[in-house]
């Protein structure tokens, strides 16, 4: 999720941790929540890979500063930056607790999405995704923000901070059941098409929680559809001049109305073959480290150079250019394969 929000959930988890009446001299409700908020941006320090290089970034994100394994070290240092902050005059122990809660209500929010988190780093690689929430979730977001609010306007009782939990966690309810109906859909079509030991996925989409990317992924063959579960007539198409967001609403359709797409790893007919040799490169090993479901995006050849680009259909979105895209490229069939990039639609990419 986005740090903004994952502040939001760690200074309302603080608040509906402090004690109801804290003890004369204690941590202040508001200064829990400050070390809350802060503490669950903390994670997302690990964006600064970026400046380094854009794949790695996206191989080590959401690794060692989201491990529950490392959580404990992570709180025990941002508590003592804490107390450095008020210049000694509160203990770290002090601010341990809000520290730790925020730091776990990240990682908890991270795991809602579809990027994968290694919740064991460094001891394990294994990434972890319970796939209910995009990475940006207005409505996520608008019940973190409305309870902090009421719990500020009310700083000496718990009761909005655990209200707004309580809501959030019907939320997150509802994403559980509509993932659910994501993913028989996509065994239904499964089904249809005879598509024997293939594996269903459902991956949350913007704009509402009721769209979803269904891919149904069988070996090096993924079919894929975008699809409205609330829907039961089909958009209007897309027209020259529409806003973005309504050209990418437009893109989900009802499920009995689905699109479905089929892509491949490597492609087929003559071209798979060169696909394949570029897939395997020394030069790729980073791509294919992060690529969670990877197709072949297109062959270019421009004289004697040929670049081979592939994209990851995590992050592909209606109406949009992918994100995150890389191939190899050489300029004769004797030369070594590069490593490349392509931008996509966003200034992440």
């Amino acid at each position: 999720m986005d740090t903004f929000t994952h502040a939001l959930s760690g200074a309302l988890l603080a608040r509906a941790a402090a004690p109801s009446q804290p003890a004369p001299g204690a941590l202040s409700p508001t200064a829990r929540v400050a070390a809350g908020f802060a503490a669950a941006a903390f994670p997302d320090v690990d964006f600064s890979l970026r400046l380094y290089d854009t794949l790695a970034y996206l191989n080590w994100h959401q690794g060692v500063t989201h491990s529950i394994i490392l959580l404990p070290l992570w709180a025990y240092a941002l508590a003592h930056a804490f107390s450095w902050a008020t210049r000694g005059r509160r203990s770290w122990r002090e601010f341990l607790a809000p520290a730790a809660l925020g730091i776990a209500a990240h990682i908890a929010g991270d795991v809602l999405t579809a990027y994968g988190t290694a919740l064991f780093a460094p001891l394990s690689a294994q990434r972890y995704a319970l796939p209910l929430a995009f990475v940006i979730d207005p409505y996520f977001t608008a019940i973190l923000a409305a309870g902090l609010a009421a719990a500020l306007l009310r700083p000496k009782k718990r009761t909005p901070a655990v209200t707004a939990l309580a809501v959030l966690a019907a939320y997150v309810g509802l994403q559980a059941g509509l993932h659910a109906r994501a993913l028989e859909a996509g065994r239904e079509y499964a089904r249809a098409q005879r598509l024997a030991g293939a594996e269903v996925h459902a991956l949350p989409q913007p704009l509402t929680p009721f769209n979803w990317k269904i891919i149904v992924e069988r070996g090096d063959d993924y079919h894929e559809a975008f699809v409205n579960l609330w829907r039961t007539q089909e958009p209007r198409p897309p027209a020259d001049g529409d806003a973005l967001l309504r050209r990418i609403a437009a893109g989900y359709r009802p499920v009995a109305a689905a699109g479905w797409t089929r892509h491949s790893r490597y492609g087929e007919g003559p071209q798979a073959a060169l696909a394949r040799e570029a897939w395997n490169q020394e030069a790729f090993a980073d791509f294919r480290r992060f690529a969670r479901f990877p197709a072949l995006d297109r062959i270019e050849t421009h004289g004697g150079r040929v670049c081979v680009w592939f994209l990851d259909l995590r992050f592909t979105l209606p109406a949009l250019t992918p994100s995150f895209r890389w191939g190899v490229c050489r300029t004769a069939a004797a030369d070594s394969w590069r490593l490349e990039r392509m931008r996509g639609a966003f200034w992440i990419d």
